[in-house]
């Protein structure tokens, strides 16, 4: 299946390489976040900045604090495809500085971040369902908790919220994985044997989908205390759980400037969560890079992404349409 999908688009692609020359569109870089979801909405643009609007793509691996500053400081890169607007404490005043142009929900349902245990541990141990369960009895989850890796916002936010609850006082190691998908395969590694298993995920993606968990009931959503949190600096943190999650593709304004038509693309392309879960559980399933799951989505959602184009874009892909 994926050789079939693969192909049919090479063919399209040739095709237009070989008939027409490239639009007036430049160079644009735009980021891959460390995770599956942003991956795929980089892979997807990627496709249709380049074939619709024959743009240069450069993609550029980053994770969110990096790629703000770098945006911050630089320009560049042109675009953020994914961004927890939430849980980053530099986006807003970026953008009121005019440094940041926020183009689109890029997941139009929103985002879930929560701490989580295997939905089978919850069933033979209810209790631990609650934060104070958990610390009366922290090995029943292994005694510890897995966080995410250095420089994604949740990393200094889980951190902060961490040392608020006493937790290594209390008995709960946090351990950092080194990348995504260590993290994920932590969560694949204790279905497997039924272990112990707590930390940190979020929705969409094909790993909640696939292994069923259940969030911990920890504590309310605290604005100023959240805000703390998600500082280095924070003097005194005290707990917040996460709030509904506004996940956002942003771009720098020198590109919407430099590059309208490819920006108003960008305004367009947006996933409800039950599409990416879709794709993201097709991409594990089929032990797929994030190219082959991109021409998944585009070759089983075209009513969708064909809305996204404008009419000169629509005419490079028909083709690919039909």
């Amino acid at each position: 299946m994926k050789l079939n999908l693969l192909g049919s688009v090479a063919v399209v692609s040739a095709g237009m390489f070989g008939t027409s020359a490239l639009a007036d569109c430049g160079k644009v870089s735009i980021t891959e976040m460390d995770w599956a979801s942003s991956a795929v909405v980089t892979a997807v643009s990627k496709f249709l900045m380049e074939q619709g609007y024959g743009c240069e793509v450069q993609v550029v691996p980053s994770s969110t604090v990096p790629a703000l500053v770098s945006l911050a400081e630089t320009g560049e890169p042109d675009l953020l495809t994914e961004v927890w607007a939430n849980s980053t404490p530099s986006y807003e005043p970026l953008l009121a500085e005019g440094k940041l142009v926020e183009l689109t929900s890029v997941l139009s349902d929103g985002g879930v971040e929560a701490w989580w245990i295997p939905a089978y541990l919850a069933e033979t141990n209810p209790e631990l369902t609650t934060w104070e369960g958990i610390m009366a009895n922290p090995a029943a989850v292994g005694g510890r908790f897995n966080d995410c890796p250095s420089g994604w916002a949740c990393d200094i936010i889980n951190n902060n919220n961490l040392i608020a609850l006493k937790a290594e006082e209390g008995g709960l190691e946090r351990f950092q994985h080194g990348s995504g998908e260590t993290l994920q395969s932590s969560i694949a590694a204790a279905y497997a044997d039924k272990a112990p298993w707590l930390g940190y995920y979020w929705a969409p993606t094909a790993v909640l989908g696939k292994y069923p968990m259940v969030a911990v009931t920890v504590g309310e959503y605290n604005a100023e205390a959240h805000t703390c949190n998600g500082s280095v600096d924070c003097a005194n943190p005290s707990f917040s759980a996460y709030p509904a999650a506004k996940v956002v593709t942003a771009a720098s304004q020198a590109f919407v400037d430099r590059e309208p038509a490819v920006a108003e693309l960008m305004r367009n392309v947006s996933f409800t969560n039950s599409q990416m879960g879709e794709v993201l559980a097709w991409r594990l399933d089929n032990n797929a890079s994030y190219d082959e799951a991109a021409v998944y989505f585009l070759s089983s959602n075209k009513d969708v992404w064909g809305s996204w184009l404008n009419d000169e874009a629509k005419g490079k892909l028909a083709a690919l349409l039909k």
